[in-house]
């Protein structure tokens, strides 16, 4: 039997290097990078990386070979080939000027399809729907940008389609669950067919050019392709689950892609935004009212006492009354408010939405129309008001869905400070630091008013003043007392040396006659009456018990080396990464303690001067009002 030679079996013959994939495939590098991303087909980080180089050691980058053998059979190979040979002789006829016989190629262009890579990737609906977070929101990003050099607006455009068909079925199935706002956009949340799905929806600004090319368009333009693909045949079959007519149906008025709302990034958003404010044709006669929840209620009541059976029951009735939260209201936007994450809100949870119909295009009611219930404003101070209707910021809406219930809302009234907006997509159960606002969401009885807040802190301030006075006056009665019990035993029992003076008068005669023994006896008895007496009526001074901090970080200092060198060769890494991840936890939790605690410092001092200002203008005040009465 032949001796296998070095490198021909094992790790060596499992990793491929890129430039090698490249060459058993004849593809450029762009056509293979291209083709990596449709099939899913990533890097790989071997085991050991030197074995797997077959003994170099510079870092390369390494591929499965089961992968690249997978590539091999793949259709779209042949379809990249065409492309270059159609580039080949288009260029040939062009360079002879015979324009017949290249109107006749272009024709003939080859075109990618990728629907059997879609059924390929996702076998199931609910694999599709699990791998929705990243393509929803890249699309999001694309249907904001402008025509580019490597992005044509036709790509836009269908991303913006796409992604407004996806937030009607959002508003129409309700199944919106968590909202959050956050610097790089809008975070949202909806549970469909069991599965949750997130996404970003960034914020509203008007492209700005880059003037470096940091970010690769071309590559993210690829994961586009694809991505549209997935998108359209998950909208599909989300329509056909509600009895909804696919594609949806807009007034002729909105979503008129020509070449003037091209031009016009303002009026593209507009109309993307107005498409969201109407009602979807419906196959059938159902209305949303009558559709089920997904759980059966009944089913659960059969088994009601189990723990996770109750659960699920809270659950269910907390998930039908968020899906009619705004129901009944009526909101209308001013013009300074960002109106797309507030429409899709708003729908959402059973709510009518309008807005100003001389700025933006698809309003369905006036300002004046005296059954709206909310204003949403971003400014301190409106020249024309309703009684009959709440001016609120928007940040209320937000609040009110992820707390599943309608907040007061005068927290959240014109020019007041808003309380903080706290994510839901944190664990309440976690070992870091929490905030004392999340804390009072979970318990209720830890929520307090301003008003409260300054009552409480001024009254722990005098009961503290006055809990110092009355210990001092105590301590002070008690060391007086205890000073005159002593001095009244000690004259009692005699001077330092114990002896009565009573037992001066005694003559000398009567002293001799007592034997030593006895007095020794005596003595020792009285001494010690006299000592344990003292000791019950001496008032002694209590030491205070100071932990040093030394000694304990040496303690646990030793303790971790203790640990360190029990730990076996080989895991020593991961023990090192556990305690570095450890350690960087710790210093979050602090930096996040000392930021809270500066903050409730500074907001203290300014109560502190704004009561000060406010008692020294009443006093002015007073003083003029008494000088007038003079």
């Amino acid at each position: 039997m032949r001796r296998p030679k070095k490198y021909e079996a094992g790790e060596a013959t499992q990793y491929i290097s890129r430039r090698a994939a490249i060459r058993k495939l004849q593809l450029s590098l762009n056509d293979f990078r291209r083709l990596c991303i449709l099939k899913g087909v990533y890097p790989r980080e071997p085991k050991h990386r030197r074995r797997a180089q077959k003994g170099s050691s510079e870092i390369k980058i390494l591929y499965h070979t089961k992968d690249i053998r997978f590539l091999l059979h793949e259709s779209i190979v042949w379809t990249l080939r065409d492309y270059k040979i159609f580039a080949k002789k288009s260029s040939r006829d062009r360079a002879i000027k015979d324009f017949r016989n290249l109107k006749r190629r272009l024709s003939l262009f080859p075109e990618i399809k990728l629907d059997h890579i879609v059924k390929e990737r996702y076998p199931t609906f609910i694999d599709a729907l699990k791998d929705l977070d990243d393509c929803l929101t890249l699309l999001f990003l694309f249907s904001t940008f402008p025509s580019l050099h490597l992005i044509p607006r036709e790509q836009s455009n269908l991303c913006r389609r796409l992604t407004i068909e996806f937030l009607h079925y959002v508003i129409a199935s309700k199944s919106l669950r968590k909202v959050f706002i956050s610097i790089k956009g809008y975070y949202f949340q909806a549970e469909i067919k069991g599965q949750k799905v997130t996404w970003i929806v960034p914020h509203y600004y008007p492209f700005k050019p880059q003037s470096r090319q940091e970010v690769d368009f071309k590559v993210m333009s690829i994961f586009v392709e694809f991505y549209t693909i997935l998108l359209g045949f998950t909208n599909f079959r989300l329509f056909h689950g509600l009895n909804l007519a696919y594609p949806p149906q807009f007034p002729s008025s909105l979503l008129q892609d020509n070449a003037e709302t091209f031009k016009d990034e303002s009026s593209f958003v507009s109309d993307r935004i107005a498409a969201l404010n109407f009602e979807l044709l419906r196959t059938d006669k159902v209305q949303e009212d009558e559709e089920e929840p997904d759980i059966d209620m009944e089913l659960l009541e059969q088994d009601g006492d189990s723990k996770r059976i109750i659960k699920m029951k809270q659950d269910a009735q907390e998930i039908t009354r968020l899906r009619t939260l705004f129901k009944g209201l009526k909101f209308f936007i001013n013009r300074e408010v960002p109106r797309e994450p507030l429409v899709i809100l708003i729908r959402s949870f059973g709510g009518k939405v309008s807005w100003d119909a001389s700025v933006f295009a698809g309003a369905t009611f006036a300002e004046n129309d005296e059954t709206i219930t909310h204003q949403i404003v971003d400014r301190p101070s409106l020249s024309t008001q309703y009684i009959s209707r709440d001016y609120i910021q928007p940040q209320w809406l937000f609040d009110c869905v992820n707390q599943r219930q309608l907040l007061p809302t005068n927290d959240y009234f014109l020019g007041e400070t808003l309380p903080p907006h706290l994510s839901p997509f944190v664990d309440s159960k976690r070992e870091s630091y929490i905030p004392p606002e999340e804390k009072a969401l979970h318990d209720p009885s830890l929520i307090e008013t301003h008003d409260q807040s300054d009552e409480e802190s001024e009254e722990e301030d005098a009961a503290e003043k006055e809990e110092e006075e009355v210990d001092q006056e105590l301590l002070d009665a008690q060391l007086q007392l205890a000073y005159q019990q002593e001095t009244a035993e000690y004259k009692k029992f005699g001077g330092p040396d114990g002896v009565n003076e009573d037992e001066e008068d005694l003559s000398e005669e009567d002293e001799e006659d007592l034997s030593d023994e006895d007095d020794d006896d005596d003595v020792d008895e009285k001494t010690k009456r006299k000592q344990q007496e003292k000791e019950k009526m001496s008032v002694q001074s209590g030491k205070v018990h100071k932990v040093n901090k030394r000694q304990v970080h040496k303690a646990e200092v030793d303790e971790h080396r203790l640990q360190a060198r029990m730990v076996k060769p080989r895991h020593r890494n991961l023990f090192r990464k556990l305690i570095r991840e450890k350690q960087t936890k710790e210093k979050e939790e602090w930096l996040l303690r000392k930021k809270r605690r500066n903050i409730d410092a500074d907001t203290k001092e300014a109560k502190k001067t704004a009561k000060r200002e406010a008692r020294k203008l009443a006093a002015e005040a007073a003083a003029r009002a008494a000088k007038m009465v003079k």
